[in-house]
């Protein structure tokens, strides 16, 4: 491959074996399982085969209920039903539009969805997200909302990604919008500005010290590594791994080469020739992938030692906005250029990670990765274009019912980001012409975080533990929130710490024998259950119309949890202070 950049990626992220990719650790778990035979040490116990088996099968049978037959299982909260007509324990206890507090689930949908697989993770990292989260959600939120009433937060809803005007209403995006999709600006001053739920804003802020503490904390603590194995790349002699691997051939760095120029030449013809539709100008597109580049090294660190990817959504949104703004389809273009290049490079290295461990030739392994990018982007298109044209209503959750699986709350959050930091832009939300500039200090504090940090080790080297700090991990332990909700957190990180503390350190032969077999076996048994569930009852809209599955409310019986709180403002649905 070379020594240069994709070298480099190689013999850092790749080949070492502190690097361990733990996603990559369910793949070949059950590819051993499935294809190697179990040699038999005398001990009576189950194999791991029907182990997978027997879980996967378990697992199939009880999607069923939470998925179908008993919704309310998504998310149970006691508080919500101890207090049916109270917004403030709505608020409190729900687990979807809450803070979660006394909501559990039996759905490992929910549990996994949003923060992959708990029993993957490792504990350092659990425990990092742990604090950032109970930082986060039990501290500034509790205290920006009910103590100081931060940015009139009592206005709009405790935890919601909608955008609002300043008395609570939902903000109509339609009338500030011309006929070229972007800002019109009279209408817009008219309407007056938009404004963001507190939790909402403030998740910006923690996204801005996210990716700045990403930089500096690689740049300390893997910095002068990443110096030492560039430079001794051609002598270092690796591992058994990365030795056995030295018998195929390697991929010629021609091959990324092209490719990189293929793909780019193509971008470029899009942005030049279809400029109406892509509306991006083509340096748009050279500065993309010169952002992904930069960034694909330290988030795939990230990524290899915790099983969390921090997102460029945010900077590439807030780049774009501040050079283009009032264009939200030439944002949205940026952002997707440079965000999804660099997770898609990323998700690239853990293919390779799985290859090295496999001892897949790596030419085999470019080849399937490129036919399968190929063959998954042109099936994701026309999937997405079927669903569309065929789903009534789709993606608008005002006119579907309150349980429709057709809600797209991901899409819903690209969407108003596309509003925020496109078509209004971020000078008039988050820069001088908006009441959250002060949210920009979050980048200087996600800048010196890890500095601390690591003066901290320095100065106490005897203590393992602070190394362990993760800054990037635990500021950014609530990224995925909205769409994620508190529900996904606290049971992601329950199951985490029950799996990879407590069964490891009592069981752990077992969790070294079955842990990620049962990870896997989990994930197929949910996934074949949606897909029966939808063929055979989803196509033909057949739900059922009880207390615990109803298409007319929300299955956790919690409804108030969206209300405002502020006195004289109403909302439809909500009573009014």
């Amino acid at each position: 491959m070379g020594y240069g950049w994709a070298g480099l990626l190689r013999k850092y992220v790749v080949e070492p074996a502190h690097m361990w990719w733990p996603s990559t650790l369910v793949q070949i778990s059950l590819f051993r399982t499935l294809h190697e035979k179990e040699e038999n040490d005398g001990k009576r116990r189950i194999s791991r085969v029907k182990f997978f088996a027997i879980a996967l099968i378990c697992s199939f049978c009880w999607y069923v209920f939470p998925g179908y037959l008993f919704q309310t299982l998504q998310s149970i909260s006691l508080v919500c039903l101890a207090f049916p007509h109270s917004v403030t324990a709505h608020q409190i206890g729900s687990g979807m539009s809450g803070l979660g507090l006394g909501a559990f689930t039996l759905d490992w949908t929910t549990v996994a969805s949003f923060l992959f697989s708990p029993l993957v993770s490792p504990f350092f990292a659990i425990v990092n997200v742990f604090i950032g989260y109970v930082l986060i959600i039990y501290l500034v939120i509790p205290v920006s909302y009910w103590g100081i009433n931060l940015y009139n937060a009592k206005t709009f809803p405790i935890f919601s990604s909608d955008l609002f005007t300043s008395k609570g209403q939902s903000y109509n995006i339609t009338a500030i919008v011309n006929d070229k999709f972007e800002l019109d600006l009279p209408q817009y001053e008219k309407i007056g500005r938009v404004h963001l739920s507190t939790f909402f804003a403030l998740t910006y802020g923690f996204g801005f010290a996210t990716i700045a503490s990403t930089v500096t904390h690689v740049a300390l603590f893997y910095g002068r590594e990443i110096y030492s194995r560039y430079r001794a790349s051609s002598r270092e002699k690796g591992d058994v791994h990365t030795r056995l691997m030295r018998n195929y051939k390697d991929i010629p760095s021609l091959w990324f080469y092209l490719l990189l120029a293929c793909s780019i030449i193509v971008g470029l013809a899009l942005c030049i020739f279809l400029k109406k539709d892509v509306q991006m100008p083509w340096w748009g597109l050279i500065f993309a992938a010169a952002i992904a580049f930069f960034f694909t090294l330290p988030i795939s660190i990230i990524t290899a030692t915790t099983n969390q990817t921090p997102g460029l959504n945010i900077i590439t949104e807030y780049i774009m906005g501040a050079i283009l703004p009032g264009e939200p389809i030439t944002n949205v273009c940026f952002k997707t250029y440079g965000y999804i290049s660099m997770a898609q490079a990323v998700a690239f290295l853990g293919d390779f990670k799985l290859g090295h461990y496999m001892k897949i030739p790596p030419r085999s392994m470019f080849l399937v990765q490129f036919i399968g990018t190929v063959l998954a982007g042109t099936v994701n298109l026309g999937v997405a274009w079927w669903l569309l044209t065929s789903v009534p209503n789709i993606c608008h959750p005002d006119r579907l019912p309150a349980n429709s699986p057709w809600t797209c709350p991901g899409d819903r959050v690209f969407f108003d980001a596309s509003v925020i930091w496109g078509l209004v832009g971020p000078k008039r939300i988050f820069g001088s012409l908006g009441q959250y500039s002060t949210l920009n200090w979050f980048f200087l504090g996600g800048l010196l975080g890890p500095v601390i940090v690591w003066l901290l080790h320095k100065a106490f080297p005897s203590k393992t533990w602070i190394p362990l700090i993760n800054l990037p991990v635990l500021l950014g332990a609530t990224g995925s929130m909205p769409p994620a909700s508190p529900l996904n957190y606290t049971s992601w990180i329950l199951v985490g710490t029950i799996f990879n503390f407590f069964i490891f350190r009592y069981r752990k032969q077992w969790w070294q024998r079955y842990n990620y077999i049962l990870s896997a076996a989990l994930d197929a048994g949910v996934a074949f259950m949606t897909v029966l569930l939808y063929l055979a009852l989803g196509i033909e809209n057949k739900g059922l119309n009880w207390w615990g599955a109803s298409p007319d409310y929300l299955p956790e019986h919690c409804d108030l949890a969206g209300c405002p709180t502020a006195k004289g403002i109403s909302v439809d649905g909500c009573p009014t202070f």
